[in-house]
């Protein structure tokens, strides 16, 4: 005989009062932490828990009594639906505000190391259309909304182009007007789905793994170049041909896409760093300009996804690790000959840039420095970041691919010389214990630790601590309308 499952209560007129984690507001009813998406402190509300657990649980609000002072309208129609945003309905002030104090929290709650008061948050110019890359999936299966589903109503097809909502691994919310990317975003989407409808195209079945279109990427330089790439899952002959029909009618419709690039993706997951890319018209890169540099960023890249807050974010690094920028040594790039480390008669500092990336950090700081060597894990972004180098007359940096806990070793530091300054940019999940311990050997006089995430942030802060003490702290809003906030925290040895 089957238990039936327990019915969660529903808690009538409660007053939201703080902002949480993952983009949720949160509320304290009795010793009961409850997680809300899509409110904000202010608002009064009935709550349906969905989950609970001991001593917290999660809820969504059916019923609003009083809206909060704080809150603003969101500009999205996909706004509670789709997975990302979770804070449009925040005024822009308010968020940066909590995203400065989740910064501290995370560092005083986690790192527990004596920490200098926190430089105000520098917020975005752009709070829409501000970046330069979306990725869209596609299925054929399209997420239905509470009003769909109780509508009853039939669509002519299902399959969709757009975000995975929240929960869902297998479905698509169909995207009809997305506002963080220059409107070339939605024509080229909408158009792509159109072209499908009308030609029979499948669309990707992630639980039977067929179909042809499984996905988008977009990108947009500030140099006025488009990329667009799409992933295909195909199986014969004739997909191919539509793959090939597509693409041509794409390069037809929309001259201006620059990079049209695909690749045939048959893996049970959708990234493509593995895979071959193909170049069906134009190049197979754009650029884009950062204080008269120009660097090139290929379909595998990485390049911060708001270009007018990463030269804010490289500036505030390169600020650190040269003491200011009036009084940062100035010479011009390709002037540093020696391999040496810091035991040179060159006032220039000899400059680690960890998980460089296409070498945009290590090209921009690279006239204050003597010599920088990048390193970071994806071959290809290393090619590019040689590549980058060339293109901006730059003859003082070295880029070396592999994995940062092999490659960064002591005899690695040994042969190419103890840095004065390392600049560290990892992963969410921040540095392994190995680089960690490669830096305090490194023993550089300044570490410039530049992180989207202040909880890893925190904890490899608190591996330092011994040997360093932090001096600085700088958030960065690269994320407008998301909870995601990037901090740059200059350290010193101690």
């Amino acid at each position: 005989m089957s238990r039936k499952k327990k019915e969660l209560p529903l808690f009538e007129a409660v007053e939201i009062t703080d902002v949480a984690a993952e983009g949720k507001a949160l509320v304290r009813i009795d010793d009961l932490v409850v997680f809300v998406p899509f409110v904000v402190p202010g608002d009064v509300v009935d709550l349906q828990l969905t989950r609970k657990k001991h001593h917290y649980a999660e809820a969504v609000a059916v019923k609003f009594h009083r809206y909060s002072a704080q809150r603003t309208e969101p500009f999205c129609p996909h706004f509670g639906v789709c997975g990302g945003c979770k804070w449009q309905c925040l005024p822009y002030g308010e968020q940066l505000r909590w995203k400065q104090k989740q910064v501290m929290d995370a560092l005083e709650r986690i790192a527990k190391v004596e920490l200098p008061p926190c430089r105000p948050i520098l917020g975005s110019q752009k709070t829409q259309a501000y970046r330069n890359k979306l990725e869209f999936g596609c299925a054929n299966r399209r997420w239905l909304t509470a009003e769909e589903i109780a509508s009853g109503a039939q669509f002519d097809h299902p399959g969709a182009i757009g975000y995975h909502a929240g929960g869902s691994w297998d479905k698509v919310l169909p995207i009809e007007n997305c506002g963080l990317m220059d409107e070339v975003n939605n024509r080229l989407r909408n158009g792509i789905r159109d072209y499908a409808y009308t030609h029979g195209l499948t669309f990707y079945d992630a639980r039977e793994h067929f179909g042809l279109l499984r996905g988008l990427m977009i990108r947009l330089s500030n140099t006025g170049e488009l990329m667009l790439l799409v992933q295909f899952c195909i199986g014969s002959d004739e997909e191919r041909r539509q793959a090939e029909a597509l693409l041509q009618w794409v390069h037809e419709t929309f001259p201006e896409v620059s990079s049209l690039l695909w690749v045939n993706n048959q893996k049970y997951n959708d990234t493509f760093a593995d895979l071959p890319v193909e170049c069906f018209a134009g190049t197979d890169h754009i650029f884009l300009e950062m204080e008269g540099l120009r660097f090139k960023v290929g379909p595998k890249s990485f390049y911060q996804t708001n270009t007018e807050q990463a030269y804010i974010l490289y500036k505030v690094a390169r600020e650190f690790a040269f003491g200011g920028e009036s009084d940062a040594p100035d010479a011009k790039a390709g002037t540093g000959t020696s391999d040496a480390g810091s035991g040179t008669d060159s006032p220039l500092p000899l400059v680690y840039d960890l998980y460089t990336g296409t070498g945009t950090i290590a090209n921009f700081v690279a006239r204050q420095a003597r010599q920088v060597i990048g390193i970071e894990y994806v071959p290809e972004a290393i090619e590019d970041a040689k590549v980058n180098s060339q293109l901006n007359g730059i003859e003082n940096t070295k880029f070396y691919a592999g994995d940062m806990k092999d490659v960064l070793s002591r005899d690695f530091i040994e042969r190419h010389g103890r840095p004065d300054v390392i600049i560290t940019d990892p992963p969410r999940a921040g540095m392994h214990a190995s680089v960690v311990d490669a830096i305090l050997f490194a023993a550089p006089r300044r570490i410039v630790y530049v992180s989207c995430n202040p909880a890893t942030q925190a904890r490899d802060l608190q591996l330092l601590d011994a040997q360093y003490r932090v001096v600085r702290i700088q958030p960065v809003d690269m994320f407008p309308h998301t909870q995601h906030v990037e901090n740059v925290v200059l350290l010193e040895r101690r």
